[in-house]
């Protein structure tokens, strides 16, 4: 047997009945030779982690749009919470723990430069809408790998496409992974508001805390606990409801007092300013974008490849572009 192979039967020795096996994925859109080493989602979080996107996510706002500070999250900070969260639980409830990474890794490869302020902008000027989770699939399906994607299992992009909301993910570990982006994003955010000033500690609803606990780790222990009890031998990821009324309380807490507040969002009007005038200059000037989308333009359309172009920029990359094609150079004399 090839390693491969081996844990493929620890597997089934193993994990949970109500565990989505490597070993009986749907496969791939294009059938591939298995490797002998690792299993079809370990390959798919290694081509996740090694593609452009990932690595571009280090320079993605994930709430503080380009913050004095070193320890602000990022997009690429939020993406490894959730993979260390979402991993934690399907530990505890024998779940595929590579399935579940591989689509933590990749669930917000599709996100737009300056968080939700940009996704907002091109939800708003892209004929047909936009959303980060189903750029999240084009991205892994068409963009990368010079157009042709990463060929991931069907497993692992139906639980990127599933992870924000709407119909949930086929799989347990598709579902634990919407869950464990939702722990993460509220608790970090808090944290990260907290660091900036924007709430106080007492600000906190003090029933949400009598809950869920009055530190970070607490309430990222009450959370996950709570999920695993929940959950343990039923067919969907839950929660208990006194848990699932205190997240969604605290959430409503963040979007009034932090995801809304004029001192954490007051520059978002500016980057979506800029963006449209991005999308618009290269919807005007569509041989001026790079040449990797050329073909896209030309097989879907000037919008479809203007909006990959201005989704995968990075914060700083789109500040740039926009210095470049907008602010005046000053004239120097050789």
């Amino acid at each position: 047997m090839t390693l491969r192979e081996q844990m493929q039967e620890r597997e089934k020795a193993t994990l949970s009945a109500l565990a989505c096996l490597s070993s009986r994925s749907r496969g791939r859109a294009r059938p591939e030779e298995e490797c002998a080493i690792r299993t079809p989602f370990q390959r798919d979080i290694d081509r996740i982690v090694y593609s452009k996107a990932f690595r571009r996510l280090k320079h993605k706002t994930q709430v503080f749009l380009q913050p004095e500070g070193d320890h602000y999250r990022t997009r690429m900070t939020h993406t490894l919470e959730v993979a260390r969260i979402a991993r934690t639980m399907a530990r505890a409830l024998r779940l595929n723990e590579d399935l579940t990474e591989a689509i933590a890794l990749g669930h917000d490869l599709g996100h737009t430069p300056f968080g939700h302020a940009g996704e907002r902008l091109l939800d708003e000027v892209m004929p047909g809408g936009f959303a980060h989770y189903r750029q999240s699939v084009r991205v892994v399906e068409r963009l990368e790998k010079g157009g042709v994607g990463l060929n991931l299992t069907w497993e692992v992009q139906n639980g990127i496409a599933c992870h924000t909301k709407g119909t949930p993910a086929a799989t347990l570990e598709g579902q634990l992974v919407r869950l464990a982006d939702h722990i993460a994003y509220i608790n970090h955010d808090i944290e990260d508001a907290l660091r900036g000033g924007i709430i106080y500690p007492m600000d906190i609803p003090l029933e949400v805390s009598n809950v869920l606990g009055f530190t970070h780790s607490a309430r990222i222990s009450a959370l996950v606990t709570d999920a695993i009890q929940a959950s343990q031998g039923q067919p969907a990821i839950r929660q208990s409801q006194e848990v699932g009324e205190a997240m969604l309380s605290l959430k409503d807490f963040m979007f009034q007092n932090v995801y809304t507040n004029p001192i954490a969002k007051g520059e978002e009007g500016k980057a979506q300013d800029m963006l449209r005038r991005l999308f618009e200059y290269y919807q005007e000037n569509p041989d001026r974008l790079p040449e990797d989308f050329q073909s896209i333009r030309i097989e879907e359309g000037i919008d479809r490849a203007v909006c990959d172009y201005v989704a995968g920029m990075t914060d700083p990359f789109a500040v740039e572009r926009f210095k470049e094609l907008f602010i005046p150079k000053g004239w120097t004399v050789l």
